[in-house]
């Protein structure tokens, strides 16, 4: 594929990303997240973070699930290999804080683990589809 439709996945996949994620953090940052973590939670996120971790991670969505996908032609197999990363990563986060923070709510290690793996797989369907029609 060339650059220009690589640059335009990205954009697009990133996009899919944080549009999702936005309307997931706006309606339960305050409603579920502050509740359960409180103190722990930032009063403000730091955004510059937050966007290095969004670029690193539709990079690692792109190489390691949707392209492999495209390659094999299988929608479902972006789904499932998607899911697949959404709960590694994802988990990795959660279950790390659920070992080392001392009153880290379980309820929220959950919560990320199905939102993790839903979202991965949705960014990783959608990827496969806007890849599918740059082809």
């Amino acid at each position: 594929m060339p650059f220009w439709k690589l640059a335009v996945l990205y954009v697009a996949s990133l996009l899919v990303f944080l549009g999702i994620d936005f309307v997931w953090l706006t309606t339960m940052g305050d409603r579920f997240y502050r509740k359960q973590l409180g103190s722990l939670m930032s009063d403000t996120p730091n955004l510059a973070v937050a966007l290095l971790f969004y670029l690193v991670y539709v990079v690692g969505v792109l190489v390691l699930v949707v392209m492999p996908a495209v390659d094999a032609g299988s929608l479902w197999k972006a789904v499932v290999a998607g899911a697949l990363l959404g709960l590694v990563a994802y988990g990795t986060y959660d279950i790390t804080n659920l070992s080392t923070i001392a009153g880290w709510p379980a309820v929220i290690a959950v919560v990320d683990l199905i939102w993790g793996t839903t979202l991965t797989a949705a960014v990783s369907a959608i990827g496969y589809v806007v890849a599918r029609w740059l082809a």
